[in-house]
């Protein structure tokens, strides 16, 4: 077998049997969604997207809908249960009254989220009081405990797997700030301790309790009654989770949103400080690209996900080969054979192990010296400082990967005798330009605010094909211009003053519409281009099939001198040129 030269040096983020991926996937998420299904949850009402009146559990499972419909497509190996308490019917291995686990055939009750799981869980609401009710499971003379009884589930179902290499978390959806309300004395402090030690159980074993309230429209619900022992809120922490008694549904899905999806090890690795001291350090990418997920071949029969093996069969007698296959390399009119083992050392540079070489000033630290996200580091055994559930002060560090002295060049102008022709911007224009800077200055703005159009128009039609809907769902293009913005007054008038100064009171937009103005700088570029595109027999390369060796500088060089556009890939610039001449 050929020995690929660029694989030798690839790099490991395009390696997906490295160690860095293996860590990653095995990374995965155990999650129960408790939902009170108290008659309390279906008499409270809340103002939804469309203004009109929806129930308290019409938003929990709204917002899990969602997030189930979400995580199947960006996290489908990781696996989910549906739990209702302070139901009629129950339905749990433990038998325990008043708790009833949410599942589909062929499913079990921890498991990856199904299309089937989805669609019927879509539909739960029309059929839950028929087939599962609604009853209160906490009442006065009976020494029942369903809240007790959801924990206790809940902690069973994530008995699967180990904390080292999945995290554990009950969400739990209520409006009952004060679920003991009813007992009195004795019986509400017994309850009131033993629920909490269950709490507490749960915790100790690595599984994270996280409350997602519902407030009342008349009053807010009050964490500090009894949730606040039991999620382990107080002071600051405290106050800040405090939720608005006007939250919508919206709110709560974004929430979940940012719950869910929270920040995982992606690996660990040593840091060797000086004289045999070390310490190990967790390592987060905090900002990765979005792509759309890897192709996943089905059967056309069962649907099921189809395993890929591969067997190598030998030309001269037909036979399977056993012997794992030998790469080589061909040097000097011989083939130089290497092991797997010795590939391995090859592409390990180094141990995989941080090295404490020196200190240099931050201002070594170029802005453009960053080649790709960095990833954060801090200490594994040294406590995050947290706030309402969100981290406050990271104790660590951003790993920003530089490139090699080699790839620092000076910059270069490629057209240097433009460059005193080049226009300048006086300052009025300078001035009007800032002031219509101003005008449309979008405040508060975060990256986060804004959805890949693209990837949610894939996203939709996904979700339509697997959960055979009829209609793709809408995706709303948040990039797209504010077109109500900006013709407000202010800005119009900020943007007619910056053209005038530009342009001046003369100039005709319509008339100019679709015009080249070309000034002696571009006449210079043109002309350079047009002669470097002349030493080329770009025809007889096409016929050939030769643009393909050229370089992407050498096909922009046809392209600049033809006014085409330049961008994409080599593969894309090639098709450009060949369209362009008609082949």
């Amino acid at each position: 077998m050929d020995l690929d030269p660029e694989d030798v040096f690839k790099d490991e983020e395009d390696d997906l049997d490295n160690e860095f991926f293996q860590q990653s996937e095995s990374s995965k998420e155990y999650v129960v969604y408790l939902v009170d299904a108290s008659p309390k949850m279906f008499n409270t009402t809340c103002a939804g997207n469309d203004q009109k009146d929806e129930t308290h559990f019409h938003t929990a499972v709204s917002c899990v809908a969602g997030s189930l419909k979400t995580q199947i497509i960006s996290r489908s190996y990781d696996e989910v249960a549906i739990c209702f308490f302070n139901t009629r019917e129950k339905k749990n291995l433990q038998d325990l009254n008043g708790v009833f686990v949410f599942n589909v055939a062929e499913r079990e009750h921890l498991d990856r989220p199904t299309a089937r799981l989805i669609k019927e869980f879509d539909c739960i609401e029309e059929s839950f009081m028929r087939e599962i009710g609604s009853q209160y499971g906490i009442v006065p003379g009976s020494r029942e405990n369903s809240l007790y009884n959801a924990l206790w589930v809940a902690q069973a179902l994530l008995r699967k797997g180990s904390i080292k290499t999945a995290d554990k978390r009950i969400l739990l959806f209520t409006n009952e700030d004060d679920p003991f309300g009813s007992l009195q004395d004795a019986a509400k402090k017994d309850m009131t301790r033993t629920t909490l030690q269950r709490a507490k159980d749960a915790q100790d074993l690595g599984i994270s309790i996280e409350l997602l309230p519902l407030s009342r429209p008349d009053s807010e619900f009050n964490v500090s009654t009894f949730y606040a022992d039991l999620i382990g809120l107080d002071g600051e922490d405290l106050a800040q989770f405090m939720p608005s008694a006007s939250q919508k549904l919206e709110d709560m899905k974004d929430q979940l949103r940012k719950r869910m999806f929270t920040k995982r090890v992606v690996r660990r690795i040593e840091f060797q400080i000086a004289n045999g001291l070390s310490i190990e350090l967790n390592t987060y990418a905090l900002i990765r690209p979005t792509v759309p997920g890897a192709i996943t071949w089905l059967d056309s029969v069962t649907n099921h996900p189809l395993k890929t093996e591969r067997s190598l069969i030998c030309e001269d007698t037909g036979a399977l080969i056993q012997e794992p296959p030998k790469l080589f390399q061909p040097y000097r009119n011989e083939n130089v054979k290497f092991l797997p083992e010795e590939i391995a050392e090859i592409k390990r540079i180094s141990p995989g192990k941080l090295r404490l070489l020196g200190f240099k000033p931050l201002s070594c630290l170029k802005d453009y010296y960053n080649l790709r996200p960095s990833t954060f580091v801090y200490p594994s055994d040294q406590d995050e400082i947290t706030s309402a559930g969100a981290q406050m002060e990271p104790p660590g560090m951003h790993m920003i990967y530089l490139p090699y002295a080699d790839d620092i060049r000076d910059d270069e102008e490629i057209f240097p005798d433009t460059e005193e022709d080049a226009p300048r911007a006086d300052e009025d224009q300078i001035q009007k330009a800032a002031a219509l800077i101003k005008r449309i200055y979008v405040k508060d703005f975060s990256a986060f605010q804004f959805a890949n159009p693209a990837l949610q128009r894939h996203y939709a039609v996904l979700q339509a094909l697997a959960l055979a809907e009829d209609d793709i769902p809408e995706t709303i293009d948040e990039t797209a211009p504010d077109e109500e913005g900006l013709t407000r007054p202010a800005v119009v008038r900020a943007a007619e003053a910056f053209k005038h100064s530009v342009y001046g009171d003369s100039y005709d937009e319509e008339s100019d519409m679709g015009k080249e103005k070309m000034s002696e700088a571009s006449r210079k570029r043109k002309a350079i281009a047009e002669n470097a595109a002349k030493d080329y027999d770009w025809g007889n390369l096409a016929d050939k099939g030769q643009l393909k060796n050229l370089t992407v500088g050498d096909l922009k060089v046809y392209l600049n001198a033809h006014n085409l556009p330049v961008s994409g890939k080599k593969e894309a610039l090639i098709s450009r040129i060949l369209t362009h001449m008609g082949k």
